[in-house]
């Protein structure tokens, strides 16, 4: 017998599956359209060489490769040399390919929709899985704080036109989290390694991050964690990690921050944006802000984003700012169905028509139907079976006001 469920990490989706997830891309698009984004399409395969350019972090590792094909693959000399290509595993990598190749025909600041299945060879869980959709979007060419507080009040917005009335937006700083490694004196190259420590946090506690950050520099980890602990703690955080950096943060870091979040705030109707010392996010790509959104009812986040100016640079030669906020739709519709979401598809009519119905009457019945489907119907043509009972039930359940076809007519069925 052949396998007939999906592969591991994959699904298949019922009708009514289907027309939710519809339903939530349709808000999401018109919502971000409003905001004067417009949508473009990449391909799901990409060069492996632009997918492992080390922007990825740790998604890099969750690569699906594609192997050459005939004698490519048989003059491969080396494992690495085997694969030539590989599925997406994420959304704005491609983005700043295709603007790298598209730059002449965009407008000066180009705002993007993209949603669209991306995969990662991740072990599957709640809420996560191998193939699943991202919708993304992004503002290249705008490097003030305009972008950021755009994207954060497009996606807010979105949220809050599926139902989403609370939403806590989590807003950060790569810059300053530069800045706080070099307030606590760690070398150079050991900032990375305390920033992935420091992404564990919801995972690990603060003593974790203490005991994987003595691994790195011994003499500085107390330091690092009481000055977080020392700012988490106030009553105004981003005030207080100002206060405690002092000239090691950049005055126009400070700034920024300070801006964002103020007009950010003015904007957000269904919930907050505040700082968040602790955040990190996990991908290289990143040189400015960051941020990410949460929900009432799902203990991580929804969504994510912030500012990579320097990717676009690696492709043309040149560094266009970009910065970027990507919805976690799996999530998003997990917990619209966990809260039993219902979709309105429409005026939905099954007419039925006996089984020994000949041509002219089919005929007859099938103009019936057009002109119902004319009228903004959505009208199924069903042959009617002898367990009527069980059909009218299954019609019934699904939405549908039901019809016979009888002499010529349509006739309501009680």
């Amino acid at each position: 017998m052949l396998p007939k469920t999906p592969t591991k990490g994959m699904r298949d989706f019922l009708p009514e599956e289907f027309a939710l997830r519809q339903h939530v891309l349709s808000v999401i698009q018109q919502t971000y359209s409003s905001y004067g984004f417009t949508r473009i399409e990449t391909p799901a395969v990409e060069n492996i060489a632009l997918l492992t350019s080390k922007q990825g972090g740790d998604n890099e590792k969750l690569i699906f490769k594609i192997l050459k094909r005939g004698e490519k693959l048989d003059n491969a000399r080396s494992p690495d040399d085997m694969c030539d290509l590989a599925l997406r595993y994420d959304l704005t990598v491609p983005l700043s390919r295709f603007y790298a190749n598209n730059q002449g025909q965009l407008p000066g600041v180009f705002k993007a929709i993209q949603m669209d299945n991306v995969w990662r060879a991740d072990r599957p869980q709640r809420g996560r899985f191998r193939q699943f959709v991202q919708c993304d979007i992004d503002i290249i060419g705008e490097s003030t704080y305009i972008a950021e507080t755009e994207l954060i009040s497009a996606t807010t917005k979105a949220l809050a036109n599926l139902g989403f009335d609370n939403v806590t937006v989590r807003l950060s700083d790569r810059r300053l989290l530069n800045a706080i490694a070099t307030h606590c004196g760690f070398a150079e190259e050991q900032k990375s390694s305390v920033f992935i420590a420091l992404d564990k946090l919801d995972k690990v506690g603060i003593e974790g991050v203490l005991a994987e950050v003595s691994e790195i520099a011994p003499d500085k980890a107390q330091g690092f964690v009481d000055l977080l602990t020392r700012v988490t703690q106030a009553d105004d955080p981003f005030a207080a990690v100002v206060t405690e950096l002092g000239d090691d943060l950049p005055a126009d870091v400070a700034d920024n921050i300070r801006n964002i979040l103020y007009v950010a705030n003015s904007n957000v109707t269904n919930g907050k944006v505040k700082f968040d010392v602790t955040l990190v996010r996990g991908m290289g790509y990143y040189t400015g802000t960051i941020y990410e959104i949460s929900v009432d009812g799902l203990n991580s986040s929804v969504g994510g984003g912030g500012r990579y100016d320097k990717m676009i640079g690696k492709m043309i030669g040149t560094d266009v700012p970009a910065c970027g906020f990507s919805i976690g739709f799996e999530r998003i519709v997990l917990l619209l169905s966990e809260r039993g979401y219902k979709v309105d598809t429409g005026k939905g009519i099954a007419v039925l028509v006996d089984k020994r119905i000949d041509a002219e009457e089919l005929a007859a019945v099938s103009k019936l139907a057009g002109e119902l489907r004319t009228q903004g119907n959505n009208v199924t043509l069903l042959k009617k079976i002898k367990n009527f009972g069980f059909q009218l039930k299954q019609l019934r359940d699904q939405g549908f006001t039901v019809k016979e076809y009888v002499d010529g007519n349509l006739h309501d069925v009680d």
